[in-house]
């Protein structure tokens, strides 16, 4: 009779629960395996031989068995190494090596050639959805029992080796199950770049502030060397950790891309993503064969940060238009659909011209008037109409540089962020969206309603062309999220008259 053990497959970021069952008859030797696995699961059977060779059991290349391993549901493409452990054990189960019960237990693990257990991708998506479905228990690689272990609920069993996995399972070996506390991956940190190092800029922290505050997107121009780029990587100091929901979300994510370090299993900061200008559209919305998370999922909760943001192919700027409107991302092929989460703060950066000395009181343009044109039109209007904020950034006066910073600013723009945030969340709560920048038309008319003066400011700019109809609508979600920021209930002419500024100055 066929043996049955469980594993499970990652589908997108989610997972599914996978059977192994393993059946043996006496014949010419051979080892199959089917249920569309890719390479690394059609080589998993050299592995697993190998690893039970050095477990001192019979190893499948010893027997005169025929061997078939079918990976069920067949139609799920399957993919990774992770299926090693629930192939070796269930060999020895219809071997009749070994005897335990594999019912309420999902298996997972990479095994190598002497029998050690590896560590593979995805574990806490395995871990939630086992959970989700009621299952007992989760054996796996110890150096992913942290990982597991976050989802809370399941019984997790982290072991070195296949030997210990037998032991284990045949009541030989007394393991504890592995648990994790939240509190020790939660709280405080040091940033890489904290805003309180960077010296002068004032107009560019208040645009920073209010990104951080509702989750605006902004955009920097200003001559090579005037800091922008130190001030795209200090926004994280600034911005609220994450809630344990939330760092559950990103950490799942990075898990599945297999960038989730060891030694942190939670990431409870909000992502900071980079990407170089040569990115390829599929590494920036995610893509290929199956479908995989690119650079905006990976930024999902934190920064997209496009560095000379208009030398990016165009076909890939163009790419972000949708997922900064809805927040999501859904990739279709002729075999896969998939959508994932893409609620991420775009930050861009570009010099004024391809020279950066556009208009620079110091220093002279060398650009003739067609290459600034065509660096220009680089970015689309329909592009440029979802930032939220435009900000100049000069270059800084000696004084400004050798000047002491003021003690404590990040924790003080900090604590305002996350008073501004704290808002949002109670104004919200029935919304099911968490800061301004998520509202939509119907909720930006209940919440962002305007006095008389902030109206007519408002109608002058639509009428005169400096706004479109969604440019509008982006102000007046600034200009809450501004009034948060002070502390008022209802937005004033002079929040409104702030977003305006902060809108059209690129404009002009």
């Amino acid at each position: 009779m066929p043996s049955k053990v469980f594993s499970a497959a990652i589908v997108g970021l989610d997972a599914q629960i996978v059977e192994v069952e393993t059946d043996t008859s006496y014949g010419l030797r051979s080892f199959n395996i089917v249920g569309l696995g890719d390479k690394a699961i059609e080589e998993s059977k050299e592995r697993v031989g190998a690893a039970i060779k050095s477990t001192k059991l019979s190893s499948p290349h010893q027997q005169p068995i025929r061997i078939l391993v079918n990976l069920a549901p067949a139609d799920l493409k399957k993919e990774g190494s992770l299926y090693d452990l629930p192939i070796a054990l269930g060999f020895l189960l219809a071997s009749k090596q070994v005897k335990f019960n594999s019912e309420n237990k999902i298996f997972l693990g990479e095994l190598s050639l002497d029998g050690k257990l590896r560590p593979v991708k995805g574990t806490l998506s395995i871990a939630l959805k086992a959970k989700e479905k009621g299952w007992e228990e989760i054996i796996l690689p110890k150096d992913n029992a942290s990982e597991a272990a976050l989802a809370g609920g399941i019984k997790v069993i982290g072991l070195e080796n296949l030997k210990e996995v037998i032991d284990y399972l045949e009541g030989k070996k007394e393991v504890f199950p592995f648990k994790v506390k939240i509190e020790e991956f939660l709280g405080a940190t040091d940033y890489p770049i904290d805003l309180a190092w960077i010296k002068g800029q004032e107009y560019a922290k208040r645009a920073l502030e209010i990104t951080a505050a509702g989750t605006h997107n902004l955009f920097m121009t200003g001559p090579p060397g005037a800091g922008k780029t130190l001030l795209a990587k200090a926004i994280p100091s600034i911005l609220p950790f994450l809630s344990f929901q939330e760092a559950l979300e990103v950490t799942k994510i990075y898990s599945i891309a297999g960038l989730l370090p060891q030694e942190k299993p939670l990431i409870n900061l909000p992502p900071f993503r980079a990407p170089h200008h040569a990115s390829s559209e599929v590494a920036l919305i995610g893509g290929g064969n199956p479908p995989k998370p690119g650079e905006i999922t990976l930024s999902h909760r934190g920064i997209l940060f496009l560095d000379e943001f208009p030398e990016f192919h165009r076909d890939v700027l163009e790419s972000l238009r949708q997922p900064i409107e809805e927040g999501k991302i859904t990739i279709l092929r002729a075999r896969h659909s998939l959508t994932l989460p893409a609620n991420f703060i775009l930050v861009g950066a570009s010099n004024p011209c391809p020279c950066g000395y556009l208009n620079d009181p110091e220093k002279r343009c060398q650009c003739q008037t067609s290459q600034i044109q065509k660096y220009r039109r680089k970015l689309s209007g329909p592009l440029i109409d979802r930032i939220d904020l435009f900000i100049e950034v000069p270059q800084l006066k000696y004084e400004k540089l050798v000047k002491e910073g003021e003690e404590g600013e990040s924790s003080k723009i900090r604590e305002r962020v996350e008073k501004a945030r704290t808002l949002q969340k109670s104004r919200f709560k029935k919304e099911g969206i968490l800061t301004n920048s998520e509202l939509g038309i119907h909720q930006i008319k209940k919440y962002c309603k305007v006095d008389g003066k902030s109206a007519n400011l408002l109608r002058r700019a639509v009428d005169s062309g400096q706004l479109s109809a969604r440019g509008y609508h982006r102000v007046l979600k600034v200009a809450r999220t501004i009034a948060d920021l002070a502390g008022s209930e209802n937005i004033l002419t002079d929040h409104t008259a702030e977003a305006l500024m902060y809108r059209t100055r690129e404009e002009k």
